[in-house]
């Protein structure tokens, strides 16, 4: 069932509308309002950033609208995109192309397609196991040893992280829940929403009340009072939300608390790594936002996990 033509989504459709709307003219407000040069380059900020999250809601919404094979082509992009931005990042050699080769070209897709045919046996094993273990076989046929292990632990890092991981969020579609099985898309939409709201709360509450900082030397920006802001509001919201999932209110909120704790340790993870690259942002893809890999972080580790409670406790 298309989203847009499910009732019970409606009201959240209205409510992201009204939110965008509403942070668009909050923009246009503080842009006749602040005449500094501080002033101009945050509301710049800002701007670029709602521009962006239209554009990336609509995708989102049309793709998840229009059915899973559109859903899954998606997320294959976004990992397509993610892991370049994360190889571009990371230190290899000419050695390494091979399996860079390997990674783009087959395994990713083939990760996809096995959620396509719903071959979800092999989907959960296919990276962790074989392309863990083809991998570093591929890299040591390339005949180069120096910084074997670092090279190939590169690679397969970002095997997990950027399509593994992400991979989780479309698997959604496939859960056998009864008496849901044709609203699986709302789950996805469910999960988007409460870890996308998340850190952009993180970041209001940061930015409004922010004082003591989580850790200054891997993200300057997090603090304890955005983390709990944010963590917080998601998890109010997603309770509120329950009703387009399987889940009581109560584990509505449960799951909110979860992924939204999850997508905050994923955030962390990868900001660690860029600040050990010395870079602010993966790349500059999205306007406000950095690139690919900095807008989806906390999914890459929020998505695992809802899927396989939801799966554990709902799909028997």
């Amino acid at each position: 069932m298309s989203i847009f033509a499910d009732a019970a989504m409606v009201p959240m459709l209205i409510g992201i509308f009204c939110i965008l709307l509403l942070s668009s003219l909050v923009t246009l407000i503080l842009k006749f309002k602040l005449k500094s040069t501080e002033g101009k380059a945050l509301v710049e900020n800002l701007s670029a950033r709602i521009k962006a999250w239209w554009v990336m809601i609509a995708v989102f919404l049309a793709a998840t609208a229009t059915g899973g094979a559109a859903c899954l082509i998606l997320f294959a992009l976004t990992s397509f995109i993610a892991l370049r931005e994360y190889i571009t990042l990371t230190p290899n050699c000419r050695a390494d192309h091979g399996s860079l080769t390997w990674a783009f070209f087959v395994i990713l897709p083939l990760n996809y397609i096995l959620l396509a045919i719903h071959w979800y046996g092999l989907f959960v094993i296919f990276i962790p196991v074989y392309a863990f273990l083809w991998i570093p076989v591929r890299s040591a046929l390339s005949g180069d040893s120096k910084d074997f292990l670092a090279r190939t632990a590169k690679i397969q890092w970002g095997l997990m992280t950027c399509v593994y991981f992400v991979s989780y969020a479309p698997a959604i579609l496939g859960l056998a829940i009864p008496g849901y099985e044709t609203h699986t898309a709302r789950l996805l939409c469910f999960l988007v929403f409460v870890v996308q709201i998340s850190d952009v709360m993180q970041y209001v509450f940061g930015k409004l009340l922010g004082r003591h900082k989580v850790a200054p030397n891997i993200s300057p920006n997090k603090t304890v009072e955005g983390l709990i802001g944010g963590v917080l509001s998601a998890t109010i919201l997603g309770a509120l939300f329950y009703w387009i999932t399987p889940f009581q209110p109560w584990q509505a909120a449960v799951m909110a608390l979860l992924i939204s704790l999850s997508g905050f340790g994923g955030g962390m993870v990868m900001s660690a790594i860029k600040r050990d690259r010395g870079v602010k942002d993966y790349g500059s893809l999205i306007p406000g936002h950095g690139g690919m890999m900095d807008r989806i972080d906390s999914l890459c580790f929020a998505a695992p996990l809802f899927y396989h409670l939801t799966k554990y406790f709902y799909v028997h």
